[in-house]
């Protein structure tokens, strides 16, 4: 938006795969709280019609950078040339590998407590953490719930001290394995143990990690931190000159909210860089 208001020749290429496509509401973004995400990339593309920035409902499959110029290359084989490449092309979740998980995640099932959370309110939380990996959030929605339940699926990786921390905050401790989620309408009811018993739950959270979910930060190059997003400088800047990188892809807070903003951190960084370089210096 911002390039478009600043006259730039703006493309942007959707491939309709964004992160929270499953989810059914956007929360936590002032004025478009409770949105579905469809209906907000709905009224943003309309918003754009009137800077003249033009919508590609395809894919990059790939992208190449030589001498100050950006090459990329659609699923059709249509090939682009830019002076700036801006990257949103954001992360994909790690699934707990559980039956009945697909039908919920979105739904009843969520990654982020400070998406969901508010709607998880005074509900029966369980947290999936194989290993150790699920005692941080645990421990955090409790600031949701007070009936919150973690749940190893089959693994003892826990120590004492895990557990005595865990139960110092009343958070109950599930070893047994799970054989599958079960509920109506994609909310869950219950979860069920291979032992056969049924534990009514009505949320589950889950952190697992995340991917990248496009290739092309590692095919142009870009720096990566130890958690796999692509490090990113002052106004959004990639170690590569000309590539931005904006939204979950980029290292930073999570959230929709956070993605615009780094978006527009970027739009102004880009225009301002081609004024830079369009300007004449001498007569």
């Amino acid at each position: 938006m911002l390039l478009g208001r600043s006259r730039r020749k703006v493309i942007v290429f959707d491939s309709g795969e964004p992160r929270n496509r499953w989810s059914q509401s956007m929360n936590g973004f002032l004025s478009s709280d409770g949105m579905n995400p469809r209906e907000f990339i709905q009224k943003g593309r309309a918003e754009l019609a009137k800077y003249h920035v033009e919508l590609a409902d395809i894919k990059i499959e790939s992208a190449t950078y030589t001498k100050g110029e950006f090459v990329v290359n659609d699923e059709h084989g249509k090939v682009y040339r830019s002076r700036k490449l801006l990257l949103a092309t954001g992360l994909k979740d790690t699934l707990p590998e559980l039956e009945g998980v697909e039908e919920m995640y979105g739904k009843s099932v969520h990654h982020c407590p400070y998406c969901d959370g508010w709607e998880s309110r005074d509900k029966a939380i369980a947290v999936y953490g194989p290993e150790r990996k699920g005692i941080g959030q645990a421990l955090a929605m409790k600031n949701w719930s007070d009936d919150v339940t973690l749940y190893t699926d089959g693994t003892d990786s826990l120590r004492q001290i895990d557990l005595e921390l865990l139960e110092r905050n009343e958070v109950k401790v599930v070893k047994e394995k799970i054989t599958r989620l079960e509920g109506e309408d994609g909310m869950l009811q219950h979860i069920v143990l291979s032992n056969g018993e049924k534990r009514p739950q009505q949320a589950l959270f889950f952190s697992l990690g995340t991917k990248q979910q496009s290739p092309l930060g590692e095919e142009l190059g870009c720096e990566f931190t130890s958690k796999g997003v692509i490090k990113t400088r002052r106004q959004q800047h990639s170690n590569i000159p000309g590539l931005f990188v904006a939204g979950d892809a980029a290292r930073d807070m999570q959230m929709v909210v956070v993605a615009a903003a780094e978006g527009a951190k970027a739009g102004v960084a880009i225009n301002m860089e081609l004024q830079e370089e369009d300007r004449k210096l001498e007569s």
